[in-house]
């Protein structure tokens, strides 16, 4: 994967678990929406199906990424 690519990744995740986490949901369901929204991003500019781009997200270790 393109580095500018990971990171934007990176970066949609985050800032979608950060707003989740302060709207008041729990860490897991942060972690969830980060995954969406990175995945969304992921099909949006790279043109691949939702379902692939979402198995690609699922083999990012955001968490690990982000600390």
């Amino acid at each position: 994967m393109d580095p500018h690519v990971h990171e934007m990744l990176l970066t949609a995740y985050e800032e979608t678990r950060q707003d989740a986490l302060t709207a008041g949901h729990s860490a897991a369901t942060a972690h969830a929406e980060g995954l969406t929204a990175a995945a969304m991003l992921l099909a949006a500019v790279t043109g691949l199906e939702d379902a692939a781009a979402r198995a690609q997200v699922d083999g990012i270790d955001f968490r690990q990424e982000a600390a």
